[in-house]
């Protein structure tokens, strides 16, 4: 079953892949979950508002990590027209961020469509059952991060509070980004 739009349906289960890895390794989400959450974003390589925030996903994946909370990133833009986001670029754009998480490729764009990913960055923060408690943003950082003083660090908090409370924040304000460039 799809994962409605944001915010209109927590609680639903994330729905399963199996999907290729940048290091050409197949890697399904049973897999991949984190004993304590699970954080999946759909991203890609061209995009600017990844592009503003990929530091910044890599330092809340690893700190999250410390807490048993994995984080999955899905590609799932259409490559012929968007050449920058090939696989082999994917390929090229993990390694720059340094990620330590599985960056994988949805090339027939169905795991985007069943989790009604809407833009790259998009955010789903699933519980330890991998029901989803989280669909907002990374943080409140501008495309410009040295316009902010103070970033509020809101999936990292979001996803502390699903691991302690088992529930996710009462405010969930939307991720922005470029929309996802179906076939």
């Amino acid at each position: 079953m799809p994962v409605n739009a944001p915010n209109d349906n927590l609680d639903v289960l994330a729905p399963s892949f199996n999907l290729m890895n940048v290091n050409n390794e197949m890697i399904s989400l049973d897999h991949a979950k984190g004993l304590n959450g699970t954080v999946i974003v759909f991203i890609c390589n061209h995009c600017p508002y990844v592009k503003a925030i990929a530091t910044r996903l890599k330092k809340e994946a690893d700190e999250l990590l410390e807490h048993s909370i994995k984080t999955i990133a899905i590609m799932s833009n259409d490559v012929i027209n968007y050449p920058d986001d090939s696989f082999e670029n994917m390929k090229i754009f993990s390694e720059k961020y340094k990620f330590n998480f599985p960056y994988l490729y949805d090339e027939t764009q169905e795991i985007a469509k069943n989790y009604n990913a809407v833009c790259t960055p998009d955010f789903f923060g699933f519980d330890k059952n991998l029901k989803l408690k989280y669909r907002g943003r990374l943080d409140s950082g501008l495309m410009n991060e040295n316009q902010n003083s103070i970033i509020e660090r809101e999936l990292f908090n979001a996803m502390i509070k699903i691991k302690n409370e088992g529930r996710g924040p009462s405010e969930q304000i939307n991720s922005i980004g470029c929309s996802i460039k179906w076939k």
